[in-house]
Parts: C-alpha cells; sequence; structure tokens
C-alpha cells in the first residue's frame, strides 16, 4: 500500500494513448500516486466533488469542455490543491487562459518522465514549474505585438504531413503511425523530416506548435 505522503495525481486526458504514456510516466516517479485518469470535464468535476487530490494534470482541449473548467472547479472545491496543465503545444492565449484559471504550473506532453516528475515536486513544494517553450510564449503574450507575420504564414502542409503530425501529436510512435496509415517507418521519417523543413523547426514539440500556430491542425 502506497504511503499517505503520497502526492495523488488526478489526470484528465482524452486521447487513450497519450492519457497511457502520461500514467507511465508518471509510475516512475516515487511518492507519486495516480489516483485516477478521467476523459472529459464532467466526470472530472464529478471526481472533485466527492475526493481529494493533490495535484491535478489536465489538458485543454476536452470532449465536453475546456480544461480550464476543471481547474476553476477545483479551486473552488479544494483550494489547497495544485493544477497543471499538460498540452501537446502552448499558444499564448492558451498560456495566459489556463495561468489565469488557476493553473500553477504548464508543461508539454512530450516532456520526458524525469521533467514531468521534477515538475511535480516543484508544484507541491511552492514553485510554479513551465516548460522553457512555454515561459517563451507567456512573455510573448505580455510584450506589445509585433508586426504580422508575413511569409512565414504561408507553409503549406500536404494531407499525409498534416495527418503524420496529427498522429505524432497524440502521442504515437512512428511504428504506430505507419500502422494506422499503412506505409513503411521509413515513408515516416520521411514525412516527418519533410515537415521540420517546411516549419523550419527541429523538434516535434516545435513542429506542433507552429503549425497550430499557423491553424494547420486543431488544438489537442
Amino acid at each position: 500500500m502506497k504511503s499517505s505522503t503520497n502526492t495523488r495525481i488526478l489526470l484528465v486526458e482524452d486521447d487513450p494513448v497519450t492519457a497511457a504514456a502520461l500514467a507511465r510516466k508518471l509510475a516512475l516517479q516515487p511518492h507519486v500516486e495516480l489516483v485516477n485518469t478521467l476523459s472529459n470535464v464532467t466526470d472530472a468535476k464529478a471526481y472533485l466533488a466527492h475526493s481529494p487530490i493533490d495535484v491535478l494534470l489536465t489538458d485543454l482541449d476536452l470532449p465536453d469542455g475546456d480544461g480550464t473548467d476543471v481547474i476553476a472547479e477545483l479551486v473552488r472545491l479544494q483550494p489547497n490543491a495544485l493544477a497543471m496543465v499538460i498540452s501537446v503545444f502552448g499558444g499564448e492565449q492558451h498560456v495566459v487562459r489556463a495561468i489565469r484559471a488557476g493553473a500553477s504550473g504548464y508543461l508539454l506532453k512530450d516532456d520526458t518522465a524525469q521533467e514531468i516528475g521534477e515538475a511535480i515536486a516543484s508544484l507541491v513544494s511552492g514553485i510554479s514549474p513551465i516548460s522553457p517553450m512555454i515561459a517563451h510564449h507567456l512573455i510573448k503574450a505580455l510584450q506589445p505585438k509585433a508586426q504580422a507575420n508575413n511569409n512565414e504564414d504561408t507553409v503549406d502542409l500536404s494531407d499525409r504531413e498534416l495527418e503524420v503530425l496529427t498522429l505524432a501529436a497524440k502521442g504515437f510512435t512512428y511504428a504506430e503511425i505507419a500502422d494506422v496509415l499503412g506505409v513503411s517507418i521509413n515513408t515516416v521519417s520521411s514525412y516527418t523530416r519533410r515537415v521540420y523543413s517546411k516549419l523550419a523547426v527541429t523538434s516535434k514539440t516545435e513542429a506542433i506548435y507552429e503549425a497550430s500556430r499557423m491553424g494547420l491542425m486543431g488544438d489537442s
């Protein structure tokens, strides 16, 4: 039986693959107990009404609403608990909205298990953990808006390139993407390289953010 000193975590994530991946990362952390994993706003609110937790980890884009609604309910029902967003990307508006709702931290889904563990430890010790890229977006949100982007917003991804990026955003591996699309892993790798080249990025997180910022894909 786990010790009562464990940090009780409620995870709210609607994508089963991503939820399972996050659960595996949390299982690697000492003194952390994942008490439940839920997939929508309604169930999360109902759970918070009768089950005390220490930390809420929530996505923003949920089937029946927004993760900020869950954060606001946590603040109302369990003011001593803490909330942290864990999302695929963090545009300026998303970051500010989550923080205004009561979030004390903001991480990216593809952060490593160590980074997520350290963030939880920081959160419960009174420090607000924010991924470096998220901090960059937050600073941009607080700065005067620069002139509108010019040619950087004219990137055109093919349907297949966008499919690959969307599946990657949901946490699928190259092998899983290849299986879903009926192509080889090498083909998936080739599409990924083309996406990175077109968006002028070097990582999946940057690619997801840039594509989302340009309106090429929806929130995750």
